[in-house]
Order: C-alpha cells, then sequence, then structure tokens
C-alpha cells in the first residue's frame, strides 16, 4: 500500500524501477556511506530489486521514494529493526528524506511490533547522523572498522529510537 506525502509517493519497488536505482546505486557520491561499494551494472542492482520485490510482497516496510513520476531513493526498514534510506544526490538537502521518514516510522510502528527501530551511519556522514537524530533517535554505541569496502575501512555510529507509548 503506498503512502503519499505533500512531495512524494512512497510505494512497493517495481520492475521498472531498475533504470532510475542503478543511477542511484551506481553513484560514487551516493554510495560514499553505504555499506557496499557502488554498482557497476545494472544485473547488480536488480539483485536488489529483486529482494525489494520479494520483500513487499508480505508486508511493506521499505519503500521507494518516488517524485515526479521518478523513483529518486529508498527508505523504511530493511533488516530486522534496523532503518535506512538512500537519495540520489540530486535531491540531497531538499527535506526528501525527512519527510518521507516522518511517515515510514509511524507505519512500521503500525506494522511490526517491535520496541525500538535502530539505525547505523558512518559518523563522518554529518547530514545522515543529524536527520536520525532530528527524527528523534539517538545514539547509543559506536565500532571501529565496521565496514571494508574496496580496502578502505569505515566506522559506524548506531543509533535507537524507542517506540513511543501511544504506537
Amino acid at each position: 500500500m503506498a503512502r503519499h506525502t505533500q512531495r512524494l509517493i512512497l510505494r512497493a519497488a517495481r520492475q521498472d524501477d531498475l533504470d532510475d536505482l542503478f543511477a542511484i546505486f551506481s553513484d560514487p557520491q551516493a554510495m560514499a556511506y553505504w555499506s557496499t561499494a557502488p554498482h557497476d551494472r545494472p544485473a547488480r542492482t536488480q539483485e536488489n530489486l529483486d529482494r525489494l520485490i520479494a520483500s513487499a510482497a508480505e508486508t511493506l516496510t521499505y519503500f521507494v521514494i518516488e517524485k515526479d513520476g521518478r523513483a529518486i531513493g529508498t527508505a523504511g526498514q530493511h533488516r530486522g529493526t534496523e532503518v535506512g534510506f538512500l537519495l540520489h544526490p540530486d535531491y540531497w538537502r531538499q527535506g526528501i528524506v525527512t519527510e518521507a521518514m516522518q511517515t515510514i516510522i509511524p507505519h512500521l510502528w503500525q506494522v511490526t511490533d517491535h520496541t525500538q527501530l535502530t539505525a547505523d551511519a558512518d559518523p563522518n556522514n554529518v547530514a545522515s547522523c543529524g536527520l536520525l537524530r532530528s527524527l528523534g533517535f539517538h545514539e547509543t554505541h559506536r565500532a571501529a572498522n565496521t565496514y571494508c569496502i574496496n580496502g578502505v575501512w569505515s566506522d559506524s555510529v548506531y543509533f535507537a529510537l524507542p517506540r513511543p507509548a501511544e504506537a
């Protein structure tokens, strides 16, 4: 079931999202703080797309962010209680992920029984860490050398958002 915000449609992934998602997942700037290297071919993005489509068949918890008829990013719960988001750099610093997550988080409280949501970010990704804090997430701990992408190690900062009493 799609969700709508003022500017966005948050919906399940579709096969026709492949080109738009490959544009994001192959972009070195978009993937700079992601847990995998930029995709080098559409077939690699297709693997992700297949998982997104399959996971939405049961309960939609990870959404494609659509704006003006194009898939411009993804956001939601992608593993256990962990949430994440990825946005094409052309749409950074416009409040899009904040707008999406302010709709997705209440949806997650409705469709899951999680006592908290969690997030893992690279501490150098100041924008994502700030966005998580603005959504009410608090830092729980940090760890060194958690991801090695193309021979370069990065660290992690972990966040949690407790389920509100009224959810």
